[in-house]
């Protein structure tokens, strides 16, 4: 839960208001301190920091989302009856089963657009 309202707190207007603040306010300063490079080293370490402490936050928010989608599918696949329950967790089968199955979607695909296709092309000269 920590990571998630962190990612709350800064997703909001607030923190980029905030950051923004920060920055004018180091840009000010940078006359007083003879843009050293001090100076420099404060907003250079400062934003190293918290990008790095960010890039786990976010990959945490990604993942939390991917799983709630993927088990929001899953109970859509669950629910209807012409859906293949196999497809459920279909995120775990091994590499080979899923280029079956996109490959399977694939030629679907391709069938769909071609009849499509026949019936555009039937349309048009009527």
């Amino acid at each position: 839960m920590f990571a998630h309202r962190v990612s709350e707190m800064a997703g909001s207007p607030w923190t980029f208001v905030t950051a923004v603040a920060l920055v004018v306010i180091w840009a000010l300063l940078g006359p007083k301190f003879g843009f050293s490079q001090h100076w420099q080293l404060v907003i250079n370490t400062c934003t190293t920091i918290i990008t790095f402490l960010m890039v786990f936050v976010i990959q945490n928010t990604q993942n939390r989302e991917a799983r709630a989608t993927q088990l929001k599918l899953d109970e859509l696949i669950r629910a209807s009856k012409p859906a293949r329950d196999a497809l459920i967790d279909a995120e775990e089968l091994e590499d080979d089963d899923l280029s079956i199955l996109e490959e399977e979607y694939r030629s679907f695909r391709a069938q769909k657009v071609a009849e499509l296709q026949k019936r555009k092309h039937k349309h048009e000269h009527h």
